[in-house]
């Protein structure tokens, strides 16, 4: 997947009894100007009931906020048996990056917010954030503007959120390009302090993962840097060395360094190990990584464990 008519998109989890004005209600308290209200699609695939809220009307830039009493269609549908949910994904109707079994990773991973594990499967609707330039564009109109800005786009949708989360059935944030998970308060606590201490509240739009290898090696990995236009990253590691804690900190720490960064990095580039100054680790660029969804990712490892490694990497695709 790729992004296209849409450029962002968050969900909320719902009990299935949010209604539109519920939704409106919220967002008018919180100032937010509501361009138009519109009617649901044929389909509610393409859209419930919806609100048109503006993002930047110089560059067509909207964001359309709908509410879906249905569950969330994890499977993403098949062109022979629900090729109106498949067509549906295919567009990006459920988020740019969204790849199927996502809500399903997303509740295998919640580390930060137990819970996660376990609620998604008590849902029975969902509210959609989708950020398009392309609403009402004209045929030679930009998909997107040359200069958008990926990480404004995150942080205002991270406004909408808040309020949100006070509407009446809403249990809990999901972000299916990230496959993250966060009740009100956990992401409410987060928010916060990376708006306090002037950092990017990356772990609200990217999950990390953790897998085990064999008996001796782990392997974490990010999930929803594509969101922010960048590489996802894995780590392999020796387990007996590395806490997870510490490699997850150590991904978060890289993922923002490609943030800042004004070139992509290239295979066989030394790098800083997790706490480490001295270039002990090996990097390299794969099309795929070792667990799905599907997307380019920079392998990082040590340099002792690169034979290990690079046996591991023998079926990955480089890219």
């Amino acid at each position: 997947m790729a992004k296209g008519l849409f450029t962002q998109g968050f969900c909320m989890l719902t009990d299935g009894t949010t209604t539109i004005e519920d939704i409106r209600a919220a967002l008018e308290a919180k100032d937010f100007y509501i361009v138009k209200q519109a009617a649901p699609q044929k389909d509610w695939r393409f859209g419930g009931p919806t609100l048109v809220i503006e993002y930047d009307s110089d560059v067509n830039g909207y964001i359309a906020v709908d509410v879906v009493n249905e569950r969330w269609p994890d499977t993403m549908g098949d062109p022979k048996t629900d090729s109106m949910t498949f067509a549906a994904w295919s567009m990006g109707h459920f988020g740019p990056l969204t790849f199927p079994g996502g809500l399903e990773r997303a509740a295998q991973h919640s580390w930060t917010w137990q819970e996660g594990k376990t609620i998604a499967k008590r849902h029975r609707g969902f509210i959609r954030l989708r950020l398009s330039y392309g609403f009402g564009a004209k045929g030679s109109d930009p998909i997107m503007p040359q200069d958008y800005d990926p990480l404004v786009e995150l942080v205002v949708l991270n406004t909408l959120v808040l309020p949100l989360f006070k509407v009446p059935g809403v249990l809990c944030y999901f972000n299916p390009n990230g496959e993250v998970l966060r009740d009100r308060a956990t992401f409410r606590e987060y928010y916060k302090g990376c708006n306090e201490q002037e950092k990017t509240p990356i772990a609200l739009w990217s999950n990390v993962r953790f897998f085990n290898i064999n008996d001796r090696i782990g392997l974490m990995d990010t999930v929803g840097n594509g969101q922010l236009d960048l590489q996802d990253v894995e780590a392999v590691f020796p387990k007996a060395k590395y806490e997870p804690e510490v490699i997850d900190y150590y991904l978060r720490n890289v993922s923002l360094y490609l943030l800042g960064l004004d070139r992509s990095m290239q295979s066989g580039e030394e790098i800083d190990g997790p706490g480490e100054t001295n270039l002990s680790w090996m990097t390299e660029v794969l099309k795929e990584g070792a667990s799905p969804p599907p997307r380019r990712v920079l392998r990082l490892y040590p340099k002792a464990l690169e034979s290990e490694v690079r046996r591991l990497s023998a079926g990955a695709k480089r890219g």
